[in-house]
C-alpha cells in the first residue's frame, strides 16, 4: 500500500470524492425507483424527481461572502419537475476532520455571515493556535513542554502553539477561546456543513448524505444540516474541548474535530 504524505492524501481524497459524487449522481439519474425513494427520505415526497447534477461542478467557484469566488459545500443538486431543487453535500466517509482556513479568513467569514464580532482576546488565541501570531516562536520557546520533543518540534516548525502551550502562556486565552467555540457551535457547524464562505443561500447545502459507492464502506445515512447544527448546540458543553490528536492542535466538536490546514 502506498504511503501518502499530507498533501498527497488531501489530493487523493478530493479525486476519489469527485468520483464518488459522479457515481451517486448516476445512481439517481439512471434508477428512477431509487431516486424517488431518496426524495422521500429527505422529506420531499410531494415532489417529483427530475434530474441530479453535480452541485459543486467539480470545483466551479461561486460568489463568496468576502467579495471573491469560493467553493460551494453543495456536491449534488437534485431538481424536481416543478423547478425547485435540494442541495446535498456528499461525504464518502464518516470521519469528522474539518480543515480550517487561516484564522483571519475564518474570522472575517464568520463575522460577515452572522453579524457577530469575535472578541479580541479570542482572535489573539486563534492567531496563536493557528499559526499567524508573529510572536509565536518566542512564546513556544519559553512556555512549551520540551519533554515531548515531537510535539515541541512540531510547534516550532508550524509556528503555532498547541493547547498545553497556550494554557501555560495565558490560561484566560485558553479558556476564552474554548468557551467561544461552545457558544458559537451552531454557527460553526453551519459554516462547516452548509455555507462555507459562499454568500448566497442557493449555494448552501441543506443535507449531508454519507454515501460511498467506491466500496470503501456501506454507510448510507442522510441528515438535515439544520439538525446537525441544533444537535451540536445542545451537546456543546460536554462535546467541545481541546483534542489530543496531532499533538494537541485540534478542537473537538460534536460533529468532529477542527484543525488548521
Amino acid at each position: 500500500m502506498a504511503v501518502r504524505n499530507r498533501a498527497e492524501g488531501w489530493q487523493h481524497a478530493k479525486r476519489s470524492g469527485h468520483k464518488n459524487e459522479d457515481l451517486v449522481r448516476d445512481l439517481l439519474n439512471f434508477n428512477p425507483q431509487y431516486a424517488d425513494e431518496f426524495v422521500r427520505r429527505i422529506g420531499c415526497s410531494e415532489k417529483q424527481f427530475d434530474l441530479a447534477e453535480d452541485g459543486g461542478l467539480h470545483e466551479t467557484s461561486v460568489e463568496g461572502i468576502l467579495g471573491r469566488k469560493t467553493k460551494s459545500k453543495t456536491d449534488l443538486r437534485i431538481f424536481y419537475k416543478d423547478g425547485d431543487y435540494t442541495n446535498i453535500s456528499i461525504k464518502k466517509s464518516g470521519s469528522g476532520q474539518v480543515y480550517f482556513v487561516r484564522d483571519e479568513v475564518f474570522i472575517r467569514t464568520f463575522e460577515a455571515h452572522f453579524g457577530k464580532k469575535i472578541p479580541e482576546n479570542v482572535k489573539r488565541a486563534m492567531s496563536l493556535f493557528w499559526a499567524s501570531a508573529p510572536d509565536a516562536l518566542e512564546i513556544i520557546e519559553e512556555f512549551a513542554d520540551r519533554s515531548n520533543s515531537f510535539d515541541f518540534e512540531m510547534q516550532i516548525r508550524h509556528e503555532s502553539l498547541n493547547a498545553d502551550t497556550l494554557r501555560a502562556y495565558d490560561e484566560s486565552l485558553y479558556y476564552d477561546m474554548l468557551q467561544w467555540f461552545k457558544e458559537n457551535v451552531y454557527e460553526i457547524a453551519f459554516l462547516c456543513f452548509a455555507s462555507g464562505a459562499a454568500k448566497n443561500p442557493q449555494d448552501w447545502a441543506q443535507f449531508v448524505w454519507y454515501k460511498n459507492l467506491l466500496g470503501e464502506n456501506d454507510r448510507d445515512v442522510v441528515i438535515a444540516i439544520s439538525d446537525i447544527c441544533e444537535a451540536s448546540r445542545v451537546a456543546a458543553d460536554e462535546s467541545v474541548f481541546y483534542g489530543r490528536e496531532h499533538g494537541g492542535t485540534t478542537i473537538q466538536m460534536p460533529f468532529g474535530f477542527l484543525q488548521w490546514h
